[in-house]
C-alpha cells in the first residue's frame, strides 16, 4: 500500500505544482472559458488544468515504474505506458478544442484516436467475463468494443463537468473506489491483471486531489476538454485492463460470496454510475426535442440540483455523496455481502435522499402552510 500512496502523492504534488504554471499559460494563450448561457460561472475562467493533471499522471507512474516492488512487471509497464500515450493524444485534442472549439467530428476523431492508440499497446476488451464463464471476442470485436467503451466513458465525464469540482471529485471518488477492489486482486490475490488497473487508477486519484485546490468553488481554474476527456479516458482504460482482461475464475477475494464474481461487471456501472445516468438522459432528452445529442442544454444534474434549490458548494458536495455511496456500496455489498453492509448502504441512501429533496420538499410545505 506505501508503493500506491507514494504513487498517488506524487500525482498530487506535480498536478498542484504546475497548476498555477498552467494557469498563467491558459491567460496568455486566452484559452479562457467565456461566460455561456448554460454556465454557472459569471467570469471568464482559465482553461488548462488538464496539462497539469497529464503531468502529474505521467510523473507519478515514472516514479512507480522505478519502485521495487512494480518494476518487476514489464507487460503491466508495457500498458501503463499506452495509457499514458493515449492520454497525451486526448489530452492534446482538448487543448486545441480549449483554443479552438473543435466541432462535434473533429472531437470525436481525437477520441478515437487516443482509444487506438491504446488499443494498439494491448489496452483492449479480450473478453466479458461472466460467473463461471467467458465470453472471448474475437480481434475485431475486441478493437470495436473498446473504442466504444472508451467514447463513452470520454464523453460521460465531459458532460458532467459543469460545476466548480464536480468532474474531478466524482472521477476522484470512482477513481478511489475501483483502486479498492483492484488492489485487493493485485496486492492480496497476486493478480498481476489487476495491477495496471490500481497504477492507472490511483494515478487517477492524485491528479484529481491535485487539481481541486484549484478547482473547488470558486474556481481558479477549469480542466477544460483537456482535463475532462482525460479523465474519463483513464477511468476507462483502468476499467478495460481489469474487467475486459480478467478471469473470473482467479477471484478469490476472503469473505466474499459469489456477488464477488460479479463485480468486474457491475463495478464499472457504480464507479460511473453519475456520468453515465446524465449522459442517458441527455440523449434521450435531446433526441425527444428533436435535438442532436451533442447539443448543449441546461439540464443536467447539477443544473437540476441548483433548480431544487441548493447552492453551489450544496450541489457538488450532494453529487459527491451519491457517487460514494453507489461506487463503495457495490464494492462493500460485493465483498462483504450480509445484512449490515446492505442495510449501511440503504440508510446512506435514504440521508442522501432526504439531503437531496427534503429541502425543496420543506420549502413548499412552509409556502403552503
Amino acid at each position: 500500500m506505501r508503493v500506491y500512496l507514494l504513487i498517488l502523492l506524487v500525482a498530487a504534488g506535480v498536478t498542484y505544482l504546475l497548476g498555477g504554471l498552467c494557469r498563467r499559460l491558459a491567460f496568455r494563450f486566452n484559452a479562457v472559458a467565456p461566460v455561456r448561457v448554460r454556465d454557472v460561472h459569471t467570469k471568464p475562467v482559465p482553461y488548462f488544468g488538464g496539462i497539469a493533471m497529464v503531468a502529474g499522471l505521467g510523473a507519478a507512474l515514472l516514479v512507480g515504474s522505478r519502485l521495487p516492488w512494480l518494476y518487476q512487471f514489464n507487460q503491466v509497464w508495457y500498458y501503463a505506458w499506452g495509457v499514458v500515450a493515449g492520454s497525451v493524444v486526448i489530452c492534446v485534442v482538448g487543448i486545441i478544442d480549449d483554443l479552438f472549439d473543435l466541432n462535434a467530428l473533429a472531437k470525436v476523431a481525437g477520441q478515437m484516436l487516443a482509444a487506438g492508440v491504446a488499443v494498439v499497446t494491448g489496452v483492449k476488451i479480450l473478453w466479458i467475463p461472466l460467473p463461471g464463464m467467458v465470453i472471448p471476442l474475437d480481434q475485431g470485436l475486441q478493437i470495436v468494443v473498446t473504442m466504444i467503451l472508451i467514447f463513452i466513458s470520454v464523453n460521460a465525464i465531459n458532460l458532467v463537468d459543469g460545476l466548480d469540482g464536480l468532474a474531478a471529485g466524482i472521477v476522484a471518488i470512482g477513481a478511489g473506489a475501483f483502486f479498492t477492489y483492484a488492489y485487493l486482486l493485485a496486492y492480496e490475490q497476486e493478480l498481476v491483471r489487476a495491477t495496471t488497473a490500481s497504477l492507472v487508477s490511483v494515478a487517477t486519484v492524485g491528479i484529481c486531489l491535485g487539481f481541486l485546490p484549484y478547482n473547488v468553488h470558486k474556481a481558479k481554474m477549469f480542466m477544460g476538454d483537456s482535463g475532462s476527456m482525460l479523465l474519463g479516458f483513464l477511468m476507462a482504460t483502468s476499467i478495460i485492463s481489469l474487467t475486459g482482461q480478467i478471469d473470473p475464475s482467479r477471484l478469490g477475494v476472503p469473505g466474499a460470496s459469489f456477488l464477488a464474481a460479479y463485480l468486474p461487471l457491475v463495478l464499472p456501472l457504480g464507479v460511473m454510475a453519475l456520468p453515465l445516468l446524465d449522459m442517458v438522459m441527455a440523449y434521450f432528452r435531446r433526441s425527444v426535442h428533436g435535438q442532436k445529442w451533442w447539443v448543449p442544454d441546461k439540464q443536467h444534474l447539477h443544473h437540476r440540483m441548483l433548480k431544487l434549490g441548493h447552492g453551489h458548494l450544496q450541489s457538488v458536495g450532494l453529487l459527491w455523496l451519491w457517487a460514494a455511496l453507489v461506487a463503495f456500496g457495490v464494492v462493500v455489498v460485493g465483498l462483504i455481502p450480509n445484512a449490515w453492509s446492505v442495510a449501511g448502504l440503504a440508510v446512506g441512501l435514504v440521508i442522501a435522499a432526504a439531503l437531496t429533496w427534503g429541502h425543496g420538499i420543506w420549502r413548499r410545505v412552509r409556502r403552503g402552510a
